[in-house]
């Protein structure tokens, strides 16, 4: 096979979707086992308001751990580029407790490449819901979907309950070390997963 046959194969599933086009048939309602009703949806762009007032509601470390840096205010240009995605090679999940969002959850693909930075943020009074992993599940589906082959990621040596949730995810992650960070790379094929992660397990950030 050659190589660009090999490259026209991996596009294809891509082009089963339309860029745009807000994927309904991803939204779904989450049971904790504590007894929330939560729900779990791609995020819009008039979730604007929504997600300014989410940031504000996470702590120090919390947003910390999210951006490296201290960060307790997002800019118009963030909120416009985290709420508008094309849904197909952008792609964020958010969860929400009636009209108050507590967690999100992004992918971006990297241009032109089966590969893709993932992050999500749980909000502080919501954490250790198994929400993390709910997250972590729904990205890799539908990324899996889309064309996306791999994850990464980036957080800090210290963020325990992040690397808790890929860990726990039944995907062969690896990861490597430098100046106190970690780097998260792992395949997200369902032939890949080992275990199914508990809903009750810690959940966390980033």
């Amino acid at each position: 096979m050659t190589e660009e046959s090999g490259s026209a194969r991996n596009e294809y599933p891509r082009r089963q979707f339309v860029l745009w086009r807000y994927p309904e048939e991803l939204e779904s309602d989450i049971a904790t086992p504590e007894g929330l009703t939560l729900r779990l949806r791609p995020i819009r762009g008039e979730d604007a308001k929504e997600l300014v007032a989410f940031h504000a509601r996470l702590s120090f470390d919390s947003i910390y751990r999210r951006y490296f840096s201290v960060h307790p205010h997002l800019s118009d240009d963030e909120v416009r580029h985290l709420t508008q995605v094309d849904y197909v090679d952008r792609l964020a999940f958010v969860i929400e407790d009636d009209d108050e969002l507590v967690a999100v959850g992004r992918y971006d693909r990297y241009p032109q490449t089966d590969t893709a930075e993932v992050a999500f943020v749980v909000r502080d009074d919501y954490q250790h819901l198994g929400l993390g992993h709910r997250l972590l599940d729904a990205l890799a589906s539908a990324a899996w979907a889309r064309g996306v082959k791999t994850f990464t990621a980036e957080t800090m040596f210290t963020n325990h309950d992040m690397m808790a949730v890929f860990r726990h995810s039944g995907f062969p992650v690896m990861t490597s070390i430098e100046d106190g960070e970690i780097s998260v790379r792992f395949s997200i094929s369902p032939a890949d997963a080992r275990t199914t992660p508990q809903s009750g397990d810690r959940a966390q950030l980033d």
